[in-house]
């Protein structure tokens, strides 16, 4: 039963040496416990703040990053409607003048055809023409030999060119 009970002895030795150890680590490690402490809280204080303040610039950056990709949409999409726009004049452009080009072609080929109509019918004429002399003088020869022929020559001529 001595290990229960202590003695009066003990008990002040104990609390003696309680005392002496409270007050050590009183007087020189619960200061620098507690300095630790507050810098460690201090450390952890800034490091909160820190991801706030970063946490708050991240959604401000992504709120800039979101409103520039906007914008470069905006502009894509008006960049792709000038092209095409440029791509639809440019188009109609050579189209037009396609057509221009065509028109033109198609004039100076008609006029080549109406002029090549004419030489070839002016040849044809003058064809006609020299036929037509050839067999008159070969015609008159025949009748400057006899008069009486010659002159019902003369009136069947005369009557074919009132008929015509």
């Amino acid at each position: 039963m001595n290990l229960l009970t202590p003695e009066f002895g003990l008990l002040i030795w104990t609390l003696l040496a309680f005392l002496v150890v409270f007050f050590v680590l009183g007087k020189f490690a619960w200061p620098a416990i507690m300095k630790g402490l507050k810098q460690r809280e201090a450390t952890i204080a800034d490091s909160l703040a820190t991801a706030e303040r970063v946490k708050a610039e991240m959604a401000q950056m992504k709120s800039e990053n979101e409103a520039l990709l906007a914008k470069a949409r905006e502009e894509r999409a008006l960049l792709l409607k000038e092209a095409r726009e440029t791509k639809d004049k440019i188009i109609n452009e050579a189209t037009e003048q396609a057509k221009i080009v065509a028109n033109k072609i198609m004039q100076e080929n008609i006029a080549a055809i109406n002029a090549q109509k004419m030489a070839a019918l002016t040849e044809v004429k003058n064809q006609v023409g020299k036929l037509v002399i050839e067999v008159s003088e070969k015609v008159l020869r025949k009748e400057l030999s006899n008069k009486e022929a010659q002159e019902s020559h003369i009136k069947g001529l005369v009557n074919e060119v009132k008929l015509n």
